[in-house]
């Protein structure tokens, strides 16, 4: 038997809808491998048939990693290529393997990554809120003093936020984000990209409420929201000379997501690289004006 190279672990972006949306270099990654580490095998099998591709799967969640991970990394070791693919796009964005990976990598094997589809990207592009940056907050934390931070952190970011979210949940999560970000905040709703039921809603906050809310427009299958960056203030070149104007803003977004004053004063000043006490004393300030 010849000997065996060296082996390594090829981290592969696979399509996240139409399955033609894959590289040559995947697909030579994909004939080549010992074996295919796959989120779901039978998503992956179905993408591999599509290709005439017949490979090994092996499932890859995190119960497996705890339990086979080192004994993966021996193959690897051994000489074996062993393919890391997601259900859909570039794997370790929202999904298991990166435990593996870090591991592979402590371990000093060789671990390369082949690039391709990525719905945050595509949905940041087909948004027409693309900027010079941009910000994933993969899914939303569901509850609590998490969910707040998140959902300030997409308020008061000047670039745009790219996140996912369930078609169950969505409109709850614009919901959230409008209350955040105000009524003219735009944003994009992309479901099924790639696919032949591709839709992209773009409107302001307050509008894709409405049109969802009012079942105008149906959420079904896999989501991607978009929402604008925090805007500059319509004198923009004054916003800079105004750190109080700046401060109120962060104020005004921190307690619309629901934090408490207390809460808020530490977030923002935080955020904005203040001293607590200053931030609450203009919070006091300001409460003290409105009565």
């Amino acid at each position: 038997m010849a000997e065996r190279g060296p082996g390594a672990l090829v981290v592969a972006a696979t399509p996240i809808g139409n399955l033609e949306d894959l590289t040559l270099r995947t697909l030579a990654a994909l004939r080549g491998c010992d074996a295919v580490l796959a989120e779901d095998t039978r998503r992956t099998r179905v993408l591999l048939r599509a290709h005439d591709i017949e490979r090994p799967l092996v499932r890859l969640d995190d119960h497996v990693v705890r339990a086979r991970g080192g004994e993966l990394l021996d193959r690897i070791a051994l000489g074996e290529t062993l393919v890391l693919v997601s259900d859909a796009g570039t794997p370790l964005v929202s999904d298991p393997g990166s435990v593996l990976v870090r591991a592979a990598i402590d371990r000093g094997l060789h671990v390369e990554a082949l690039p391709g589809p990525s719905a945050v990207l595509t949905a940041l592009v087909v948004s027409g809120l693309a900027a010079h940056g941009f910000r994933f907050a993969g899914f939303l934390p569901r509850e609590g003093l998490a969910r707040r931070n998140a959902l300030l952190a997409a308020a008061t970011d000047p670039f745009p936020t790219v996140l996912y979210e369930s078609p169950e949940r969505t409109l709850d999560t614009l919901e959230a984000l409008r209350a955040v970000c105000g009524d003219a905040r735009r944003a994009a709703v992309c479901r099924e990209l790639t696919k032949i039921h591709e839709t992209v809603l773009r409107d302001t906050l307050a509008g894709l409420v409405a049109r969802i809310g009012s079942g105008a427009d149906v959420v079904r299958g896999e989501v991607s929201v978009v929402v604008e960056g925090a805007p500059e203030s319509a004198d923009a070149a004054g916003d800079a000379d105004d750190p109080q104007r700046s401060l109120d803003q962060a104020l005004d977004a921190a307690l619309a997501a629901g934090l408490r004053p207390a809460d808020a004063s530490r977030e923002v000043a935080r955020a904005l690289g203040l001293r607590r006490a200053d931030v609450y004393a203009r919070l006091l300030e300001r409460t003290a004006a409105s009565r």
